[in-house]
């Protein structure tokens, strides 16, 4: 807690505001990674792998996001000049239109988000207030709202102050966490964990599947795990010290796939494959209930709350901040920029969140809308992470900002795996990537318009090629959901 903010550091603003430390940096990659879904791993992975596959594909997920962990590391030591992370990074390597879809892209997920972070939050408060039910009922999406603005308030109150909760709110679900690994790891049985090995016995589906569909199935639930690896560069101009920027991103990093991995395979001792697979999520519930008794279940439910909680809060803080840096950019409305006296961005966290709480009340007149819009916008935030690990690629190859001499073979290799992995997560988003072409579009309107507002060229030649490519793709995504051939849900 006391490296929060260091004062009197040499790289530190001359702005009166306080900066970020590097424990409030890793506080916010951790807490913004590890939301809801690291409590329904262990069902999620039974329910397509086996023990062998799930390790594999750990490994293989594990070195993926090392890879691009690092080329973020990387990107902040040789870009000081970039403060928007993830949108910077797309803008700087592929121009004006590039960055802008990456940034419209990342707010509308992030804040979407949020939307399902609050009706998580009370579905797991159901657990000890049956009243909340599954969430999205009227007592649910009151509370809901008053926990919005909320948070709202505290962020407005500073981005310093709203790190402090968040990095407090980090360490108690780590701990609550680390309470179940160590519960989980005592009662861990190696004979069940080895029974079915290579999942020779499983059935997915009606069918075997063989140990590649496993390794791949796991890799499909891992995309998601580690969305917020970014957290450290979104809010990089608030940073202490510039280093401290790559140094959290992967410490953050490390910690969560060491949390991850040892919530997913430790289960997997406890209960076999078909057990495991047939659990209610949160599933950690039921795995914890089984080793200590009734009371792990609500044990694990209070874990969710904190979780959730921890996460909304590092979200909101990313939602409303990088449309501020992209405004400063004149990427977005420049009254996005607008800050008030405590150095918040004020009209941007107006916006931002006046839109999740709308939102919030769609999903109780109209539950099925809001998922079909949270469909289109959940795959919209992996291509700056594919547009970010290019970029590393695109330096390092080029030479652009090394130094005379320096070694390029490293970073070219690491860009090369970077930018494989951010392929393969965009894959491996299925259908998700394809719908989000419709959140896209509108997208290219709000672009134009706003370069017309500043009188400038609408768009280079290549810029309006990637254009006319989303329309077409985003015309052909829609004649697929008008003809029933895909599915929004």
């Amino acid at each position: 807690m006391a490296d929060l903010t260091h004062e009197g550091a040499a790289d530190t603003s001359t702005s009166s505001e306080k900066k970020l430390g590097l424990s409030a940096l890793v506080a916010l990659v951790i807490g913004s990674m590890i939301g809801g879904g690291v409590f329904s791993l262990p069902q999620n992975f039974a329910s397509v792998a086996s023990p062998g596959a799930l390790l594999i594909g750990w490994a293989i997920t594990g070195a993926g996001m090392l890879c691009l962990a690092f080329i973020y590391q990387n990107l902040s030591a040789r870009c000081p000049d970039l403060d928007g992370g993830v949108y910077s990074y797309a803008r700087a390597g592929f121009g004006d239109f590039i960055g802008f879809q990456s940034a419209w892209g990342y707010w509308f997920s992030a804040w979407l988000g949020n939307v399902s972070y609050a009706v998580l939050l009370f579905s797991a408060m159901s657990f000890f207030i049956p009243v909340f039910g599954d969430g999205n009922n009227l007592p649910s999406i009151i509370g809901a709202s008053v926990v919005l603005w909320l948070v709202h308030a505290l962020v407005l109150r500073g981005v310093r102050e709203a790190a402090y909760i968040n990095t407090i709110l980090t360490v108690v679900k780590v701990i609550i966490l680390l309470v179940f690994i160590v519960a989980v790891l005592i009662a861990f049985r190696i004979g069940v964990f080895t029974a079915d090995f290579w999942g020779r016995m499983m059935v997915v589906e009606g069918s075997r599947p063989e140990i590649f569909d496993q390794v791949k199935n796991t890799m499909l639930v891992t995309t998601w795990v580690f969305i917020g690896i970014e957290g450290a560069t979104v809010v990089s101009a608030r940073a202490a010290k510039r280093a401290d920027i790559g140094k959290a991103t992967v410490i953050g990093l490390l910690g969560a796939l060491a949390i991850y991995v040892l919530v997913s395979v430790l289960s997997m001792g406890i209960l076999d494959q078909a057990n495991l697979a047939g659990l209610k999520n949160p599933s950690m519930a039921g795995v914890l209930e089984n080793v200590v008794g009734p009371w792990g279940a609500k044990f694990v439910a209070g874990g969710v709350i904190l979780s959730v909680a921890g996460a909304l809060l590092a979200w909101t803080l990313f939602a409303a901040e990088l449309p501020r840096v992209a405004a400063i950019d004149g990427i977005f409305p420049k009254i996005f920029a607008k800050e008030n006296v405590r150095h918040s961005p004020s009209f941007s966290l107006w916006i931002t969140n006046g839109l999740i709480q709308i939102f919030l009340i769609l999903t109780l007149f109209y539950a099925a809308g809001y998922q079909a819009i949270f469909s289109i916008a959940t795959a919209a935030i992996l291509p700056p992470y594919l547009f970010s690990a290019a970029y590393g690629l695109k330096l390092a190859w080029s030479g652009e900002r090394y130094g005379p001499g320096e070694s390029r073979t490293g970073g070219i290799v690491l860009g090369l795996i970077a930018t494989f992995y951010g392929l393969w997560l965009c894959y491996a988003a299925g259908d998700s990537m394809l719908l989000s072409s419709l959140l896209f579009t509108p997208g290219i309107l709000v672009f134009l318009w706003q370069k017309k507002s500043q009188g400038q060229p609408m768009m280079k030649s290549y810029e309006l090629a990637i254009a006319i490519a989303i329309l077409a793709l985003a015309a052909w995504t829609l004649s697929l959901v008008i003809s029933g051939n895909l599915q929004i849900a």
